[in-house]
């Protein structure tokens, strides 16, 4: 029970004082994506830097910065702050690893034993996962940085053709 309650506070914490809010530029990929089922919106702004300079964006790319704007739910919320702080400075095979990880967490039905190692403050999201219509507020940043950052990996595959 005082692990729940510690997870409670971390994701507060996170509500109220939300970390990388804010859409900023540069970025070369953008999503917006909404909630239907309770409204919460998100968008979400990358940018994905080459881990040589003048090389192609691939999956050892640095993800150099991820902002959102954003309305709704604690839960979303929170998810939003704990993503970008997760992801700012990894790489891109790293923050794919980490969107899996979360994913599975989701959707484990609170049985996960979840990877404090790769997920760190987003295992306090565990709980979540036994709750089904909670799970999309939790998830909706996540998928939100998905498409941003598919959108970053076309934009430069169309630049280099």
């Amino acid at each position: 029970m005082q692990l729940d309650s510690m997870y409670q506070e971390i994701i507060l914490d996170h509500y109220r004082n939300p970390h990388n809010k804010g859409l900023r530029e540069p970025h070369n990929g953008e999503a917006h994506h909404i909630n239907p089922t309770c409204g919460d919106e998100v968008t979400v702004r990358v940018r994905l830097t080459p881990a040589v300079e003048g090389g192609a964006l691939d999956n050892k790319a640095t993800i150099a910065d991820v902002s959102y704007d954003s309305m709704g739910c604690s839960i979303s919320q929170a998810s939003a702050s704990v993503l970008t702080d997760l992801l700012i400075g990894s790489t891109l095979d790293e923050g794919m690893r980490m969107l899996d990880e979360f994913t599975e967490l989701m959707h484990s039905k609170g049985r996960a034993e979840p990877d404090e190692d790769v997920l760190q403050d987003a295992v306090a999201f565990a709980g979540v996962s036994k709750y089904p219509a909670r799970i999309k507020c939790a998830l909706l940043a996540w998928m939100a940085w998905k498409d941003a950052t598919a959108q970053s990996l076309e934009t430069e595959k169309e630049g280099a053709s």
